[in-house]
């Protein structure tokens, strides 16, 4: 199996889940079915097949989690020296050539990417087109709406 990159806020975040979903999740629905149980006929008893269900959906995702930890690079960006380059960890902030505007985006594994928090995906067409440049250097990414242009003001590894 491939070893799957993540930053070490990425790792505790699914150490965290993990946790939550053995430790409360996964006793919970175990008492959830327990209560259906003794309501009687389990054949049209919807209570017990809901908790059925979410009691699938814990134990699928506990082994998604855990395959994930077992397989994952953990990359901590405060120890990185990549020189000023852009790499997997990165916070680069970047200036739109056409508006002028700037945004500030860190390049992160798959289950880390959150737009909204300014986490790209490492796959994502800016985190490709962005992955080995340095400060100064201008980008074209291929985007959905069409090719934007940015300059790279600063990358840092924090």
């Amino acid at each position: 199996m491939a070893t799957i990159p993540i930053t070490k806020r990425g790792a505790e975040l699914l150490r965290a889940e993990l946790h939550k979903l053995k430790t409360v999740d996964r006793p919970w629905v175990i008492n959830a079915i327990a209560e259906a149980r003794a309501q009687g006929d389990l054949s049209e008893n919807a209570e017990y097949e809901v908790a059925k269900d979410r009691q699938g959906f814990i134990e699928g995702r506990i082994q998604e989690v855990e395959s994930k930890l077992s397989a994952c690079q953990i990359i901590d960006p405060a120890e990185l020296d990549a020189e000023g380059r852009v790499v997997f960890g990165a916070t680069v902030k970047l200036e739109d050539e056409d508006s002028g505007g700037q945004v500030t985006y860190q390049i992160v594994g798959e289950d880390e990417a959150d737009i909204k928090l300014g986490l790209v995906n490492i796959s994502s067409p800016i985190a490709r087109a962005l992955i080995g440049k340095s400060e100064g250097d201008t980008v074209e990414v291929k985007a959905p709406g069409g090719v934007k242009s940015y300059e790279i003001v600063t990358v840092s590894y924090v």
